[in-house]
């Protein structure tokens, strides 16, 4: 039997019987022959620690409690025959000689510390410091481990004790969430008080299985006109929106929360590395149109660190994972993606992993995918519950070939793209109809909205094509000024301000009147005022039409011809 160094450390030097006793344990439990050394230590005046490589074991009287308390912490208080149960526990206790782990910090810097001694802690496992900051484990070599550290590390030194705690990050979740504004790891920074959690949700998680889904069929609407009509969004599916700094990317994601204020759907907000004063005023635009509620933001600001930055979207879709269980549908906004990687690949490079392409690491694309890959639509059989994804993502000059983008484009199922051009031309929201598409389609549109735009996207095609055509002509026939001006008139309607989402039945309206070509003869800029007033006659003349739309959410023939019959007997009385 080999012999094995271990050092004692109490207050006071063990006799000779308690060493020998002590050898005879180890040598009949454990196999292992101790070569005993005594370290003097005055903080342990009620009992001693023994220290064996890596392994820890405490027989002290503290350490005893916390066994104590771990044993019968189960027990369920409210349970009549309580102390039955307490007094069986108690006899069965017996306190553990199971050894302990105990890391020690090697180097710190950047957020980052290289630890050794814990041996068996895994990829993903939270460790905690002994200044009671935690960390987690993203990186395992052979003779250290990489950690990233989630808080101040200033009181961190090398030498520092490291504990494992032999749990996979998480978060704890529970409807006490909604409403509030939270970090990564579930601790609230609106100073609204503290949030009582019902669960603890892993943040890394497998994506359902194939079995465990069911193909996007119900539309999640977003009140915008020119997604509604031409780039559906179901629930359950995943829609990039991808353009420029500055387009209009969160404003998309902020009107699509509004319009969701009065459905039954929980709507997250992921801030990865914004700034803290446009998070605030995110939040309280949100407060002024009374959609707050049913929301929640885990919030990583610019100022947090690379490995809050990290975590942000896992935590967001943890928590989404919990509603998602419960049978609810849920809208996710991961408000971006490309500093999501970029924290990712500040992480990577500390870690001394290898750079790839734009110095982003190997498993740039696997760190996408197996979060979007959570987005579903769940199996009846699994409460029918949905995520629905809209990650946002920022382009350097409108490139989307670059790196992050074409990553994410090929994971999503369809994208929104937002032309600077169009938005500083005053065309807002700024959606490039040619380069945006929806995979799901008509499968998530309703059947009123699909027959209002059947031909919308054709419609707008071909304006645009004749508009490039005839820059380089100078003598346009009578007809082909009548299609450029019918389709500067969709173009006009498109346009929409922030905080307005449309109704379903508008949205019905608008297209109908404005595929039948009625407002041809307008002036521009009279188009949306008359539209409006459109909408407000048919529904002073006509509220059944309204009712049976919104109730069949389906547009028949005789429908349509009342609402241009209607829309018709305006435009002649207001000339």
């Amino acid at each position: 039997m080999e012999k094995v160094q271990a050092i004692i450390r109490s207050k006071e030097k063990p006799r000779a019987d308690q060493e020998e006793k002590l050898k005879s344990f180890f040598k009949n439990e454990k196999s292992l022959d101790l070569d005993l050394r005594w370290s003097k230590d005055e903080s342990i005046s009620d009992g001693f620690v023994l220290t064996i490589g890596s392994k820890t074991y405490k027989w002290t009287k503290a350490s005893r409690l916390e066994d104590l308390a771990r044993s019968i912490e189960n027990i369920d208080t409210d349970s009549s025959n309580y102390l039955s149960l307490l007094t069986d526990k108690l006899k069965e206790f017996r306190p553990r000689t199971k050894g302990e782990e105990i890391g020690r910090v090697l180097s710190i810097g950047d957020g980052i510390a290289k630890l050794t001694g814990l041996e068996s802690a895994s990829y993903g496992e939270i460790v905690v410091f002994e200044t009671g900051v935690k960390g987690m484990v993203l990186d395992l070599k052979k003779d250290y481990l990489g950690c990233i550290i989630f808080g101040e590390d200033k009181d961190i030194s090398e030498g520092s004790q490291v504990f494992r705690t032999k749990k996979t990050a998480g978060i704890p979740v529970g409807p006490d969430l909604l409403g509030r504004v939270v970090n990564p790891l579930g601790e609230p920074i609106d100073g609204q008080g503290k949030i009582s959690p019902i669960a603890y949700y892993k943040i890394e998680k497998e994506a359902p299985e194939i079995i465990d889904r069911q193909s996007v069929y119900r539309p999640l609407e977003t009140g915008i006109l020119a997604i509604d009509s031409m780039f559906p969004i179901g629930k359950g599916q995943r829609e990039l929106i991808i353009g420029d700094r500055q387009t209009g990317k969160t404003a998309i994601a902020l009107d699509t929360i509004l319009k969701q204020k009065d459905e039954d759907l929980i709507c997250i907000y992921a801030a990865i590395g914004q700034k803290a004063s446009s998070l605030a005023l995110l939040v309280e635009n949100l407060k002024k149109k009374n959609a707050f509620d049913n929301c929640i933001v885990v919030a990583a600001t610019a100022a947090d660190s690379a490995a809050f930055q990290y975590i942000a979207p896992y935590s967001a879709t943890a928590i989404g994972e919990y509603f998602m269980d419960q049978g609810k549908d849920v809208l996710i906004i991961y408000d971006d993606l490309s500093k999501h990687a970029v924290a990712y690949r500040s992480i990577s490079l500390l870690l001394e992993r290898s750079p790839g392409r734009e110095a982003y690491p190997g498993d740039v694309f696997y760190l996408h995918s197996r979060l979007l890959e959570r987005s579903a639509q769940l199996s009846e059989k699994l409460g029918g519950g949905s995520i629905t994804s809209l990650p946002i993502v920022e382009t350097q000059a409108g490139d989307i070939s670059a790196y992050i983008p074409t990553n994410i484009i090929s994971i999503t199922d369809g994208q929104i793209f937002l032309e600077s051009d169009l938005f500083f031309a005053g065309q807002r929201p700024a959606i490039n109809v040619g380069l945006s598409v929806s995979r799901v389609g008509g499968a998530a549109q309703t059947k009123a909205i699909k027959k209002a735009a059947a031909s919308l996207r054709l419609s707008l095609a071909q304006y645009r094509e004749m508009e490039i055509f005839t820059q380089f002509a100078s003598d346009l026939d009578e007809n082909t000024k009548r299609q450029l001006v019918y389709g500067s008139g969709l173009m006009e309607i498109l346009k929409q301000n922030q905080f307005s989402p449309l109704k379903h039945y508008e949205e019905v309206i608008i297209l109908v009147v404005a595929l039948a070509k009625l407002l041809i003869d307008l002036d521009k800029k009279k188009i949306k005022e008359t539209l409006k007033n459109i909408i407000s006659h048919i529904e002073s003349e006509d509220p059944a039409l309204i009712e049976e739309i919104e109730r069949t959410k389906d547009l028949t023939d005789a429908s349509r011809e009342k609402i241009i019959s209607l829309a018709q007997a305006y435009l002649d009385s207001s000339k």
